[in-house]
């Protein structure tokens, strides 16, 4: 029993270590994605106002932008998504290898019955 309880404290160590490089990795990651999306709403912006461009032309350039800037704010969400499940998983592995929770000690209720009856009848 001893031996199986030290292996899955060993493997929460190990999984938590994990995750702690894989969120510090999706953080740095959404910080990329968040600068691209500052870059490419700069980009949207300045189409708007080209006067270079035709009509046409123009629009199209927009939709390609909002279609990049919709698929970043995609990737952002999902890597939020994942950092949450691998902070859910890590405070799970913790818990796991802290051990169960100490049982409670149960105390009688004061409604129970020999609290009800009267003794001098």
């Amino acid at each position: 029993m001893q031996i199986s309880s030290s292996s899955s404290t060993s493997s929460a160590v190990s999984a938590s270590s994990s995750t702690t490089s894989n969120s510090a990795s999706n953080a740095s990651d959404i910080a990329k994605l968040q600068a691209q999306l500052k870059e490419l709403t700069a980009q949207l912006k300045e189409a708007a106002s080209d006067s270079t461009l035709s009509a046409e032309a123009k629009q199209q350039k927009q939709q390609l932008l909002q279609a990049q800037i919709e698929a970043i704010q995609a990737q952002i969400a999902a890597l939020q998504a994942k950092s949450a499940q691998e902070a859910q998983q890590k405070a799970e592995a913790k818990k796991q290898a802290e051990g169960p929770a100490p049982s409670t000690v149960r105390k009688p209720e004061d409604s129970s019955l020999g609290n009800n009856l009267d003794v001098y009848a």
